[in-house]
């Protein structure tokens, strides 16, 4: 996961402390029937969005592995839980996908990295906080002191479960012959990403007898657990710079979704090349001494529906209004701050501070390792002007879940569209930054507005907004008014 460092032949994870708060803060959730019988936008790859119980059962089955150097405690007794309820899915799931009998860890083992005398994959285990797993012995471990409980802290038990499917996800590929010497990193990590969904799909199904995972705010913490894992952003020249590569949140989230939606056998399709065409001119490095921000002011929202003007070309480009108040008197559409539009008079209306609050990190309380930044803003003010879109080419209701969904997968073509350089009548530049999109599907995530109808209101799924958004970032225009009709 990332960001990562590895020893030998360790692959695992180092994590940032920090609590996620996933409520729609500054959406509501629409109710009532989907209107497409093509896509349901109130189930999650099939299955009913809801929220219940998610994370270790009060009932839960003893773990049936033995735990070395374990101290005995909660967090052991979580993670051998874990390993046990991942090792039941892939004792029948491995077989059916691979031909194949499942082979399970050698071991599990426990450290401290506070300690001295620790010892994992033939490694010095002090200072190591981390997860992994270890190809030369075949054994999982992980650290008990720090990593573990931090990611229970940040998102509850499943963060921990998380984790561990991920580690294992590489020993089944290694099994299976996916992964190993000679795979990029890049490669192996987004197998295992995609592995992990697939088990985290079984426990969402209720199979499980140890855990469960609910569908609305569960998996909306497990997706923010894999945001939580991107690459750091570096600029190019950076002698990191494509080092050790595991991907960008959007393209683990991807992988995760890949595996949830279709199953394990949709991992092994992960390779260079698919990832490559999944990436396509998405920049993944800034410009050199840039931070790739750009300040949320009223010259820079003039800017950005400029260039969307340019890179749609609606008959009727809508107005641009700054006076927040304005959104109160639409007549057929409820405002949707900090940027609303207002069919009736085709106008945009933003409140300039609070699209402000949206991308920046200070504006953050929740202490997340979310990516938030400027797109985080922007991309709400591109929503609305996809609405604009939707508004124009007539035929579609804009106060719908479809429409909802619509608008998040209009805005991932907008984002798109934005990796070449669109320069305003102004002379203004506008383009698409590495680090730009994962801010995008953070804000997607946490608060919804993307994945807005007209009146702001979003789908309980995170997973099913991201996924809407990210059929934009894929395809086209056409295929989003197709989709969700």
């Amino acid at each position: 996961m990332s960001p990562s460092t590895s020893r030998g032949h360790l692959v695992g994870t180092v994590v940032a402390t920090a609590a996620v708060l996933l409520g729609n803060a500054c959406s509501s959730t629409l109710q009532g029937n989907p209107v497409s019988v093509f896509d349901d936008p109130f189930k999650v790859a099939g299955i009913p969005a809801s929220d219940g119980p998610t994370g270790l059962r009060p009932d839960a089955e003893d773990p049936t592995r033995d735990v070395k150097g374990s101290d005995g405690g909660e967090i052991d007794w979580l993670a051998g839980s874990a390993i046990s309820d991942i090792e039941e899915f892939w004792e029948t799931a491995y077989p059916e996908t691979f031909g194949e009998e499942f082979t399970s860890a050698r071991a599990l083992i426990s450290f401290d990295a506070s300690d001295f005398d620790g010892e994992f994959c033939d490694t010095d285990t002090y200072g190591m906080v981390n997860a992994g797993f270890c190809y030369s012995d075949r054994t999982i471990g992980w650290d008990r002191g720090e990593l573990l409980p931090d990611l229970k802290r940040a998102y509850g038990d499943m963060g921990v479960v998380l984790v561990l499917a991920h580690e294992y996800g590489h020993a089944v590929a290694h099994q299976a012959g996916l992964s190993g010497k000679g795979v990029p990193t890049l490669v192996g990590e987004q197998q295992a990403d995609c592995l992990s969904g697939a088990f985290m799909r079984w426990v969402a199904e209720e199979n499980s007898s140890r855990f469960t995972l609910s569908t609305g705010d569960g998996l909306n913490n497990v997706l923010a657990a894999v945001i939580s894992f991107r690459d750091p952003l570096l600029n190019e020249g950076d002698p990191e710079a494509g080092v050790d590569e595991h991907g960008s949140a959007f393209e683990r989230l991807s992988a995760f979704q890949f595996g949830f939606t279709d199953g394990p056998s949709a991992c092994a399709a992960i390779d260079m090349r698919e990832i490559g065409q999944r990436r396509g001119d998405l920049p993944v490095l800034l410009p050199e001494d840039q931070t790739g921000e750009l300040e949320v002011n009223e010259d820079s929202v003039r800017s950005i529906v400029d260039a969307m003007g340019i890179l749609f070309e609606p008959a009727a480009p809508p107005a641009l209004s700054f006076d927040a108040d304005a959104a109160q008197n639409c007549a057929d559409a409820r405002p949707s701050p900090p940027a609303s539009f207002c069919p009736a008079t085709n106008t945009i209306i933003v409140d300039v501070d609070g699209l402000q609050d949206l991308g920046t990190q200070s504006a953050r309380q929740d202490g997340s390792s979310l990516a938030v930044g400027d797109n985080t803003a922007y991309s709400v003010l591109v929503s609305r002007y996809m609405t604009a879109i939707q508004a124009e080419h007539g035929g579609v209701p804009l106060d719908t879940a479809q429409a909802a969904l619509r608008t998040a997968c209009l805005t991932g073509v907008a984002t798109v569209k934005m990796t070449k350089e669109v320069t305003t009548p102004d002379g203004d530049t506008i383009a698409l930054t590495a680090g730009d999109v994962d801010e995008a599907v953070s804000g997607i995530l946490t608060n919804g507005l993307v994945a807005g109808d007209v009146n702001g209101e979003s789908v309980p799924s995170g997973f099913a907004r991201i996924d809407a958004f990210r059929l934009g970032v894929l395809s086209d225009t056409e295929r989003c008014f197709k989709r969700f009709r």
